[in-house]
């Protein structure tokens, strides 16, 4: 996103309320990755605002009143000039990049008028879930993937953010699955006991999963795994197979996902995450990253009996494994939550 590379380090003060009911609060702004972060004064992130949702409350006046739902009950009150020009240049660049939305509308209806005509009750929720996945593009699916982990984080918690851990999880990110790979890495307090793919390239890790090893190759392990799932599933799909018919008919016709069914979704991934990615792909996956599998199979169990041939099947066993991450960087995500 080319606006965001121009204002990476541009960081402010705002008055931040998450509730017509609670009291403004004084937090720091900056820019994340496909998103606005909003941390306290002691550096903990309180929530991230999906650029492509926030919209202003206020246009024209001082200071600037913004929000990241149509409601407009969580609002950021921002005096700073730099910050507001920054954000409503961002705004209007992922505007620009988007389809013409009358376009991704006719596209819609006129595969559900074709899909109606052609097919019976059974084969049409399928077909239109093919369909949104064809044609929304990568703006909108990293829309809805920061919608999903704002959800999430009322579930798990705030994410862990410092900017010595962002920074090494970011590395970490380009060095396994390439530096042309979509996406970030995001730590939270809690969760399930693996990764999560979201639609955009999001990859939700808990803390438990950083922590609980010394070994960044297991880290590097969830987060190949979490890119099985995508191979095995696009996230998108499995977002509107939740969500039922008329919530894909609702994205293929107005380019918008309800709220509800973001939420429902991420509550239904807390509870059941997808399923483990198959040994074969997921072997396939660590030989690509040239990284060791045997780590990831032990922390997965401890034992090593039912991750046997992911330890067998070792790409780097009997070979030394081309570097993965610095010792500073390490410490730097272990210590991203603390």
């Amino acid at each position: 996103m080319t606006a965001l590379k121009e204002f990476a380090r541009l960081e402010s003060e705002g008055l931040w309320r998450a509730d017509p009911q609670d009291q403004r609060r004084e937090v720091l702004l900056s820019f994340g990755d496909a998103t606005l972060v909003i941390t306290d004064n002691a550096g903990r992130a309180l929530t991230h605002w999906s650029l492509p949702a926030i919209a202003r409350i206020n246009p024209g006046e001082r200071p600037a009143l913004f929000t990241p739902d149509p409601d407009g009950t969580e609002t950021l009150e921002i005096a700073d000039s730099v910050m507001i020009d920054a954000i409503e240049k961002v705004r209007k660049t992922i505007q620009r990049s988007r389809p013409h939305p009358g376009r991704l509308r006719n596209l819609g209806l006129a595969a559900v008028t074709l899909v109606i005509i052609a097919a019976g009750v059974f084969w049409l929720p399928g077909a239109l879930v093919r369909q949104a996945q064809s044609v929304v593009p990568p703006v909108k699916r990293a829309e809805i993937g920061a919608g999903l982990l704002g959800h999430i984080q009322r579930l798990t918690g705030p994410s862990c953010r410092t900017p010595l851990g962002t920074r090494a999880l970011g590395r970490l990110h380009d060095r396994v699955l390439g530096p042309d790979a979509p996406g970030q890495i995001v730590i939270v307090p809690d969760g399930p006991d693996r990764a999560l793919y979201l639609p955009g390239g999001l990859v939700v890790m808990t803390r438990d999963l950083v922590e609980d090893t010394e070994d960044p190759a297991v880290v590097a392990g969830h987060l190949l795994a979490a890119t099985g799932q995508v191979q095995a599933e696009d996230p998108l799909v499995r977002v509107l197979e939740h969500a039922g018919l008329g919530t894909t008919v609702r994205l293929l016709t107005t380019g918008e996902l309800p709220a509800e069914a973001l939420r429902s979704y991420a509550e239904d991934l807390m509870t059941t995450p997808p399923p483990m990615v198959e040994t074969e792909r997921l072997i396939a996956l660590f030989e690509a990253a040239q990284v060791p599998s045997t780590p990831y199979a032990y922390a997965v169990d401890i034992t090593g009996e039912s991750t046997l041939p992911l330890i067998e099947a070792d790409p780097m066993a009997g070979q030394e494994a081309p570097f993965l991450l610095s010792d500073g960087d390490w410490i730097s995500i272990q210590g991203i939550c603390a």
